[in-house]
């Protein structure tokens, strides 16, 4: 099984949103086995809140399910229970290293446009933009280019 955990600052917009799209990408592929997806939060300021309402307005716009996740922070321990653990911007990736405290010794960490031709580009925060359009199309972008990454793994 491959572990894929998405992560922002908060835990409602970006990291939520890639959740739900990335198991939607699996789901439509029938390889719901052979995953676990998850999101979290470099921060403490959302805990608890459910998924911002721009991001389900955009998900629910496109087709896609979303479930009742709360915001939670990203602890530790997760470094070793995931295979992936992506962030969405260049402070989420501090913030990241921060909370793991050990470097990066197994590469896992990475930004998810790293897995695009855009590698080194964030992804923008609609919580401060409101743009979740934009936002979602890059979400989508690295996403496919992730499963594609991961399906070498399978």
């Amino acid at each position: 099984m491959i572990r894929v955990l998405f992560v922002c600052h908060g835990n409602i917009c970006r990291s939520t949103m890639a959740q739900y799209v990335f198991q939607d990408m699996i789901n439509e592929r029938d390889l719901a086995d052979s995953f676990y997806v998850d999101s979290a939060a470099t921060s403490r300021e959302e805990i608890g809140n459910p998924v911002h309402h721009g991001t389900r307005r955009k998900l629910k716009e496109v087709g896609i399910p979303c479930g009742d996740h709360r915001a939670r922070q990203m602890c530790r321990e997760e470094y070793d229970q995931f295979d992936y653990i992506i962030g969405m911007d260049s402070w989420n990736m501090r913030n990241i290293s921060r909370i793991i405290g050990n470097g990066d010794p197994d590469g896992k960490v990475s930004k998810l446009l790293d897995f695009t031709d855009r590698k080194g580009q964030d992804i923008a925060d609609p919580w401060y933009t409101g743009n979740f359009d934009e936002t979602y199309r890059d979400v989508k972008e690295g996403c496919e280019a992730l499963l594609e990454e991961c399906l070498l793994r399978i």
